[in-house]
């Protein structure tokens, strides 16, 4: 399986500094499909703001990069102010959409049956959902993150039913993001053992769906957590935001999948 790595830009971002990060990867792109090294490249997803989705669609052409959105309504359409659904996102040529993310759930108060109702409308316009599922520092203190982590994929799977196969998972410690800490190689492999074991009991297809790290990933740490059986890509944040770091990620990647 190809090692997938998808850069979530958060709320950051100007026309002028999308533009240069995605020239310059464009230019590490090239090299990397110019080089013999890498025999099965990375898959790379960006997921920028929605509102510069358009622009990075039109920066990334050719070079193999997909689009994906940082969050999806649960909604088709109708009286749902600021909400995007996925038929738009998908007019917009968007392929992926990150849904339930620590930020969401924590700022926005989604539960684990919204996070499967938005997977299920990603699913039925063709876009696949990469839905987050990870404990917090006091859940993990406390022993829950097993319990945790399957009952978030769980609802997830109820709500995609007999599509569960066409979901990506990334499991995110929400005690690792943005704070600077990551789990260990090890930690990380034990969870995403977990949730494999979670998708095989829901799905003859379980090893076709990608299970990603999304807790502070970055250039130091890529390789060493990308080696890990069950860890078929990242989640990344911050460190996607520069692009020496991130073609750094996208080599260990491809390296890691050779």
């Amino acid at each position: 399986m190809k090692k997938i790595l998808v850069s979530n830009w958060k709320m950051n971002g100007s026309m002028a500094s999308n533009e240069q990060l995605m020239r310059d990867l464009q230019l590490g792109l090239d090299a990397f499909n110019s080089s013999k090294t890498f025999v099965n490249p990375c898959t790379v997803v960006v997921c920028p703001p929605t509102i510069y989705a358009s622009q990075i669609l039109r920066l990334v052409g050719t070079n193999g990069v997909m689009l994906g959105s940082q969050d999806v309504s649960m909604h088709a359409s109708g009286a749902y102010t600021g909400e995007v659904s996925a038929a738009m996102l998908r007019d917009l040529g968007i392929r992926f959409a990150i849904v339930g993310h620590s930020e969401r759930r924590q700022h926005h108060g989604e539960t684990d049956e919204q996070v499967g109702l938005k997977a299920q409308a990603a699913l039925a316009c063709g876009i696949t959902p990469i839905i987050c599922v990870g404990e917090t520092l006091a859940e993990r203190e406390a022993h829950q993150t097993e319990a945790v982590v399957r009952r978030q994929l769980a609802a997830a799977i109820h709500a995609v039913g007999h599509c569960s196969s066409e979901i990506l998972v990334a499991y995110e410690p929400v005690w690792a993001i943005g704070t600077g800490k990551t789990a260990t190689p090890e930690q990380a492999q034990a969870v995403h053992a977990i949730l494999r074991g979670q998708l095989q009991a829901a799905t003859a297809l379980a090893d076709r769906v990608p299970i990603l790290y999304g807790g502070s990933m970055n250039a130091a740490n890529a390789k060493q957590l990308l080696a890990q059986k069950d860890v078929d890509g990242g989640l990344v944040g911050g460190a996607s935001l520069k692009a020496t770091d991130f073609l750094a990620m996208m080599e260990a990647a491809s390296l890691a999948a050779a």
